[in-house]
């Protein structure tokens, strides 16, 4: 008797075993896929958005300042409100130049705080340009402030701004803003972008270290295919 229902304990902790690895297993790759399908819908957006500025020539970024760059930086749909002291917070991707084109879109997080009398929200799309590589790889600890670590200035907009003689392009970052349609030159202070690890490793199981300076960059081939539209789009204003 007792042996019997030393049998039925162990298959039946057997079984929950199993069926809780299962439920496990489920839960794992249903996360995955959702990482997978917001990763694809942020380079998606990012696309767009970077679409949408190059494709107004006379407020555009300028061409041989994209050149110039080393990565490219485009965050979304960033909130900034409150009441009284208010705040930003987005996400958005980072390619950095390969030979040819450029890298995967590695994940980021946007925040900063402001303070003053402001009231309601708003939405901003902000592009920033590294100009050269202390700039990117001062992106890859825990945080990165701007107007902290980095040097940063608005950058110039339009065909008409002279990339080669603005003193701006000391900087190692240039940024810009577009907000309810108008793009301008932004500077920017007491920003902070750090990586979002948890997409990272759930998409590429990559840090984004390893993803804009490791030795095995992913190849347009072999990176995730919602992905690429992002350094997709911006191959075709910029590649060297």
């Amino acid at each position: 008797m007792v042996t019997l229902k030393r049998i039925l304990f162990i298959s039946i902790a057997v079984l929950l075993l199993s069926l809780t690895s299962t439920v496990t297993a489920q839960t794992n790759r249903d996360r995955s896929t959702k990482k997978a399908q917001a990763a694809a819908k942020q380079s998606q957006q990012a696309a767009r958005v970077f679409n949408a500025i190059m494709g107004t020539r006379e407020k555009s970024i300028p061409h041989d300042l994209l050149q110039r760059a080393e990565a490219v930086a485009v965050f979304p749909g960033v909130l900034k409100g409150g009441f009284i002291v208010g705040g930003r917070r987005g996400s958005g991707v980072i390619s950095r130049r390969v030979n040819g084109g450029w890298s995967a879109p590695a994940f980021f997080d946007l925040t900063g705080g402001s303070f003053g009398l402001q009231i309601g929200a708003a939405s901003t799309d902000y592009i920033l340009l590294f100009m050269n590589t202390e700039a990117v790889e001062s992106l890859l600890g825990d945080k990165f402030e701007i107007g902290g670590e980095g040097s940063a200035a608005a950058g110039p907009v339009g065909r008409s701004a002279s990339a080669s003689t603005d003193l701006k392009l000391n900087a190692q970052i240039l940024s810009y803003s577009r907000s309810k349609g108008a793009f301008a030159g932004l500077e920017l202070k007491g920003v902070v972008i750090k990586p979002d690890s948890e997409d990272n490793s759930q998409v590429y199981g990559m840090s984004a270290k390893d993803i804009l300076t490791g030795a095995n960059k992913i190849s347009m081939e072999t990176m995730p295919e919602g992905v690429r539209i992002f350094p997709e789009t911006l191959s075709r204003y910029s590649t060297r």
